[in-house]
């Protein structure tokens, strides 16, 4: 693929190496390809970050079509620049593409834009310990027209912004609320997608936990509200009796998270059984009670993984591991950013280097 680059003459606000917010401080560059029916993805081109033209009748602002991805470029000790397992993101972007009458992007493509565009603001990977630059693709539907029907335009972009830690105090388990009468996802429906409307389903119930001293919402299933599903925007693991156990992929309604998948992949190779199943709430709440829940964590791109040392329902907290981060957490943690940051070897071919 050929890609046109127009570089600014004016590079963009950067932030404090130091202390970087998330999604806040965007790259100097974007990229951008437009789709026509009959034609297919065309004039592919790195450009100067900035505001998108659209018609007001554009359908992605009407009826919602369009999906995206998150992922990370990391900065690596001696400088150089590499990527977490790239093509399970694009992989995933196909299946959401393929739920939302979105035109594929081939994988060849989507990679040589991705690695492009970093290389081209390959300044703005930032170098501090356990920082990134976070990478986010995205189509959306630009056909102007009203009707419920798939879009025969699109655009295809992707904009990176440097992240700093997640953790900049160290790792601290959070305090989480089962939600019981919101859902997120159904099954059948785009749960298993990444697009804007799971999250904007999720966003009142998130606020109101929010507002009681919540971290993240735990979700249960949208039919019987009776098994779990994710945390927050994350998949989410338990240890019980010394199993690992996490709710499957079956329903659809769940993400197939990429680190999700890393995780499953270590606990097996250290010799923990995985149980991908349905997890019912009360199976899970006796388990909190009696002590045979002994870890338990969300895991994705933004946190890698994030520990969990409360959960609330119907009225009562239950801690886990007395509140503090489990080994299994840590030892996943440790492992994931130590190959991401290129501390420890890649075994697994994980890593895709940019420059």
């Amino acid at each position: 693929m050929e890609i046109k680059i127009t570089k600014t003459t004016v590079s963009r606000q950067r932030p404090d190496p130091n202390n970087i917010p998330f999604g806040t401080y965007f790259s100097d560059h974007m990229f951008l390809m437009n789709y026509d029916k009959g034609v297919g993805w065309h004039d592919a081109r790195i450009v100067p970050y900035g505001p998108l033209t659209l018609e007001p009748s554009a359908m992605v602002l009407h009826y919602a079509q369009e999906v995206f991805e998150g992922m990370k470029a990391y900065r690596t000790a001696d400088g150089h620049i590499q990527l977490f397992r790239p093509l399970e993101n694009i992989r995933r972007m196909a299946r959401s593409c393929e739920k939302l009458c979105v035109p594929q992007i081939p994988e060849e493509d989507y990679l040589q834009a991705i690695k492009a565009l970093v290389e081209v603001d390959a300044d703005w990977v930032p170098s501090a310990p356990d920082t990134s630059l976070y990478i986010r693709p995205y189509v959306i539907a630009t056909d102007p027209k009203l009707g419920v029907h798939a879009s025969y335009t699109y655009i295809f972009g992707i904009i990176t912004c440097p992240v700093g830690s997640y953790y900049p105090e160290g790792i601290n388990p959070v305090r989480i609320a089962i939600e019981s009468r919101e859902v997120r996802a159904v099954r059948g429906g785009t749960g298993f997608a990444k697009c804007g409307g799971n999250y904007a389903a999720s966003l009142h119930a998130s606020e109101l936990a929010e507002k009681q001293g919540f971290s993240q919402v735990l979700w249960l299933d949208g039919v019987e509200q009776k098994y779990i599903e994710e945390v927050g925007s994350m998949n989410v693991m338990f240890k019980l009796n010394g199993e690992i156990v996490t709710p499957s992929l079956e329903s659809g309604s769940v993400l197939p998270g990429v680190t999700r998948k890393s995780c499953i992949h270590l606990l097996q190779e250290w010799g923990y059984e995985v149980q991908e199943r349905n997890i019912s709430i009360a199976e899970l709440i006796e388990a909190a009670g009696s002590g045979a829940l002994e870890e338990a964590w969300g895991s994705g791109t933004a946190a890698v993984v994030s520990p969990i040392g409360e959960i609330f329902y119907q009225g009562r907290d239950y801690t886990i591991n007395g509140g503090k981060i489990g080994p299994v957490t840590q030892k996943l943690y440790d492992t994931l950013t130590g190959i991401q940051w290129g501390k420890t070897p890649d075994p697994y071919g994980w890593i895709e280097p940019v420059c």
